[in-house]
């Protein structure tokens, strides 16, 4: 595949997913929905697996860190589907966008990487700031709202603590090798959550689109989307890869207002402003590096 095309597509799965992950949640149960999401992705890994010939290690280190991303993506999907009950999609693509941020925070505390610059802390506190500001948001929901916005940041710190710990293991495994082995850990938890939150009882009634965005989540969400993300970490420099993190909390925002028709009172513009400007200077270093030619 070429290097647009992925890039292009890695824009497109990533600014559609919280408005998917919102319509699934809303128009089935969140936790048959999440459920089946990880479900047909693990099928799809499975297959890929097979397909491909990948290796599958099933060593100690091996399973750790299946055990390690398939928790913390346990956490993170099962909060991030509550959430989107109560909050706008686009808000939570944004929220997200926070991610490097505290992943570049926790690697500072626990992998004592020095790289939190002056200008990296000030961005982390803009980002910071706007989240606080958000948080003073009398969203749709009342007090639903504002814990729907706490459990997506929750949901956002736990991948990036997870991330982090992944790191630390440092297990050289190819990246399909480690989604299927995290989906195989964290499928069992789901029918668990889906057992205790519906007492695994089917939704009465799932409409086309909730359905379709089930299916969609499944293999362009879990497996695609992230499979070309690792393509182009390999591809290009960091700026470029920085750059989509800038750009799909605005086309997230887009698609809520344009197909879900969602309505962000000024003062959350306000801060998703700040956790925008937050980024764009704690990634400053690295957009510098578009004036390079692409890495090949």
């Amino acid at each position: 595949m070429s290097l647009p095309a992925a890039y292009l597509s890695v824009i497109l799965i990533w600014s559609t997913t919280p408005l998917a992950i919102q319509w699934s949640a809303q128009e089935a149960s969140f936790s048959f929905a999440v459920m089946a999401r990880m479900l047909i992705g693990l099928a799809v890994c499975l297959v890929l697996l097979r397909a491909t010939r990948t290796a599958f290690p099933f060593t100690p280190a091996a399973r750790q860190l299946y055990a390690i991303s398939g928790l913390s993506m346990f956490v993170a999907m099962l909060l991030t589907y509550w959430g989107a009950l109560h909050i706008p999609s686009g808000l939570i693509s944004v929220i997200y966008g926070l991610s490097p941020l505290m992943t570049g925070l926790f690697a500072a505390l626990w992998l004592s990487e020095f790289t939190l610059t002056r200008m990296r802390v000030a961005g982390l506190i803009l980002g910071l700031s706007g989240l606080w500001v958000i948080f003073g948001q009398p969203w749709p929901g009342g007090d639903h709202g504002t814990l729907g916005t706490l459990a997506v940041v929750a949901g956002m710190v736990s991948q990036a603590l997870g991330l982090v710990w992944i790191k630390r293991l440092n297990v050289r495994i190819s990246s399909l090798a480690i989604t299927t082995g995290a989906l195989g850990v964290a499928v069992p938890c789901f029918m668990l959550a889906w057992v205790i939150a519906d007492s695994a009882q089917l939704p009465s009634d799932i409409t086309p689109r909730a359905g379709a965005a089930i299916v969609y989540l499944g293999v362009f969400g879990s497996v695609v989307g992230f499979t070309l993300y690792y393509y182009l970490i390999k591809h290009l420099d960091a700026g470029r890869i920085a750059l989509i993190t800038l750009i799909t909390p605005v086309t997230a925002l887009l698609l809520g207002q344009t197909l879900n028709a969602e309505l962000i009172p000024a003062t959350g513009w306000a801060g998703i402003a700040l956790i925008g400007a937050g980024l764009l200077i704690y990634e400053w270093q690295a957009l510098r590096q578009l004036r390079r030619p692409v890495i090949s």
